[in-house]
């Protein structure tokens, strides 16, 4: 049996040995990510105000990168290992897991300082916060539970025992039930959030570390990094209905508002794969930097950022074309990615 420790370190978020092992100082991606780091950016500009928050695994900070100039913008100190980062529905906190240090940070966005620290569980890997901004929920590798944080008070209001290893959480529309990727039991635990009762588990593929929703909140798309595929669940039915093959060890996924495509981080191949919802099938695939683990797709899907843990870059896909367009140089080994809109101007005492 796998330990969770080794489970946490193979998820797509932290990757120090599994990613310097597969990936060598003269991949043919990394060359890639060299030569067009300084290449004019391509395709209709952004929207004017994102912004993308990407967490540092080494250097322990977060890179704020303004989406439109394609710059980092600020570097926030965190606490040890961040690993993952949500940002609240109204854009004005970001939550970030300190694998290292057992916590999470919480961010004003607008001041962009650190303004709370919350002790969670052990090993802190994925984040999520509810669509009402009420709750942040964190899954905790090591002590196989999920933390919920009061968003108000900044402190754990529940701790949810759930699968082995959890890595991946996302939350339903309308909050009720929380999905949690449990990489060492392949598995995908529901939760009802009203409870805080596990009420399921759905059989998944071998190491599932990510999941995003579908728009339309009738499917789970899982990403199994041990079997090299992404899972298709049917929410209705409570099962898994497909599963479509990948690159090697896909981590970081992403649906587009349209939910015609869902884009995967593939880390053994230094490639993000393009999925088409209809045909159930990889119709692209786009080269990126070493080890792409993180990823998040802007709110109007033009755009998709990667963290490219090996590389210390982020890379920006056009929607349009498949292709990169764009390669920013941020922190330490980046791994998890959120993008949201820039919050307002910080309100004088």
């Amino acid at each position: 049996m796998t330990s969770h420790q080794d489970m946490g370190r193979r998820s797509a978020v932290v990757l120090f040995c599994a990613a310097a092992a597969l990936i060598g100082p003269g991949s043919p991606a990394g060359a890639s990510a060299a030569a067009s780091a300084g290449a004019p950016a391509t395709g209709p500009a952004p929207r004017s105000g994102d912004l993308v928050y990407v967490a540092d695994l080494r250097s322990d900070t977060v890179s704020v990168v303004d989406a439109r100039t394609r710059r980092v913008v600020d570097g926030i100190r965190v606490g040890k290992g961040p690993d993952s980062v949500a940002v609240s529905p109204d854009g004005s906190r970001a939550y970030v897991t300190n694998s290292g240090a057992d916590t999470v940070s919480v961010i004003d966005t607008r001041t962009r300082t650190v303004v709370a620290t919350v002790p969670v569980g052990d090993e802190p890997s994925r984040v999520t916060v509810s669509p009402d901004g009420r709750n942040v929920y964190v899954a905790n590798v090591k002590s196989d539970d999920v933390s919920v944080i009061s968003a108000r008070t900044r402190t754990v209001t529940d701790t949810i025992a759930v699968g082995d290893a959890p890595l991946g959480v996302a939350v339903s529309g309308d909050g009720r039930t929380l999905y949690v990727a449990n990489a060492g039991s392949r598995t995908v635990s529901v939760v009802r959030t009203a409870t805080g009762t596990v009420t399921g588990a759905i059989p998944v593929g071998a190491g599932p570390t990510a999941l995003v929703l579908a728009p339309d909140k009738r499917r789970l798309y899982v990403s199994n990094m041990d079997s090299d595929d992404v899972s298709v669940v049917d929410l209705r039915a409570g099962a898994e209905s497909d599963r479509i093959p990948v690159g090697d060890q896909p981590a970081g996924i992403g649906v587009l508002p349209d939910g015609r495509q869902v884009y995967v981080a593939d880390i053994g191949s230094d490639s993000v794969s393009v999925i088409s919802t209809r045909r159930r099938a990889v119709t692209a695939t786009v080269a990126v930097g070493h080890a792409p683990n993180g990823l998040a797709v802007r709110p109007d899907g033009a755009r998709v950022y990667v963290s490219d843990f090996e590389s210390d870059t982020l890379s920006v896909i056009d929607t349009a074309t498949a292709r990169r367009t764009d390669v920013v140089g941020v922190g330490d080994g980046p791994t998890g990615v959120a993008v949201a809109p820039a919050p307002g101007p910080a309100k004088r005492p």
